[in-house]
């Protein structure tokens, strides 16, 4: 997605008109991208129930004729073991500190816990407008009072805001959005009013990819897994793409090529179907799978693969 020029293709925006970046973050595994996939109305972040599924700060763009909405969903925050960790983690603290306003996804199955006040205690000393969504309505059980109060007691420490949703059901969903509009101060359009996000299609092609992959393995591969795509070819009838599913061992090659290819075969046909729906037109895909050892320790190895400290 090329984004020359992009100056000239903004509109005038009305009166009263509100702009701005809304960091959404929160522990692992709360919903986050499912919230922003719901928000925009499209799918441009992966989801699994697996926990640290999103590596990359991933903005999202929701344009009203209110408002324009810069959605930027972050890692979970967590504690690193490694090196992909610790890039991981410093990208989403950065981001708590580029955006203006935050939302703090908490999952309401569960009172808050201390990876929730580990959260808080980051958000505290951002000095920037929170918002503290309880997701997972929909999931809660009958009588989620105690629950919810959990939650409240946190935001009241703070004299946050709290709003409860389902990014599932889209539950609460619209109050939600009046908040953070309302948080927001007046602004230009910061991208034109049709653009979802600022990702280049590779990048969430290769998004699609590794999300199959934490679908339909398991064991140790889903977090040793990073996608390169190597090559994307269009013909008038066809998008011709080609990527390699980097690993850390032989072993993890052999889970993911499975018994005589057929692992392989059912990653390519799910991710093939993902991409389609993403560009709107037949697509090729074509997998390889290499092993590149302790790829996730490594700066270098990290850089190529597209994962380094943000600058902002």
């Amino acid at each position: 997605m090329d984004l020359t020029g992009i100056a000239e293709l903004l509109p005038t925006p009305p009166p009263d008109f509100r702009s701005g970046f809304v960091g959404i973050v929160g522990r692992p595994n709360v919903g986050k991208s499912t919230l922003m996939n719901m928000l925009v109305g499209q799918k441009i972040a992966i989801t699994s129930p697996i926990a640290q599924t999103t590596r990359n700060r991933l903005r999202g763009i929701l344009t009203t004729p209110r408002a324009q909405i810069i959605f930027v969903d972050t890692p979970g925050i967590h504690k690193p073991h490694h090196e992909l960790g610790k890039v991981i983690v410093q990208n989403a603290r950065l981001a708590i500190t580029s955006v203006d306003v935050l939302l703090f996804v908490v999952d309401g199955t569960a009172a808050a816990g201390r990876g929730d006040r580990f959260v808080a205690t980051l958000l505290e000393k951002a000095d920037t407008p929170v918002i503290l969504g309880i997701n997972k309505s929909d999931q809660q059980p009958q009588d989620a009072a105690e629950l919810d109060e959990s939650y409240h007691a946190l935001a009241a420490e703070q004299n946050w805001q709290v709003q409860k949703i389902s990014a599932l059901t889209g539950e609460g969903l619209e109050p939600l959005q009046d908040r953070l509009i309302e948080s927001l101060e007046p602004g230009p359009y910061y991208y034109p009013p049709n653009l979802v996000t600022d990702q280049p299609e590779r990048f969430i092609m290769g998004e699609l990819i590794r999300e199959q992959i934490l679908r339909l393995t398991r064991e140790e591969v889903p977090h040793s897994v990073a996608i390169a795509i190597d090559r994307v070819t269009e013909k008038p009838e066809i998008t011709e793409v080609l990527a390699t599913i980097h690993v850390e061992r032989d072993s993890q090659k052999g889970i993911l090529i499975g018994k005589k290819g057929s692992m392989i075969r059912d990653i390519g046909t799910a991710a093939r179907e993902q991409i389609q729906k993403l560009i709107m037109g037949k697509v090729y895909l074509e997998l390889f799978v290499k092993v590149r050892p302790k790829w996730r320790q490594s700066r270098l190895y990290l850089s190529d693969l597209g994962y380094r400290i943000e600058n902002d």
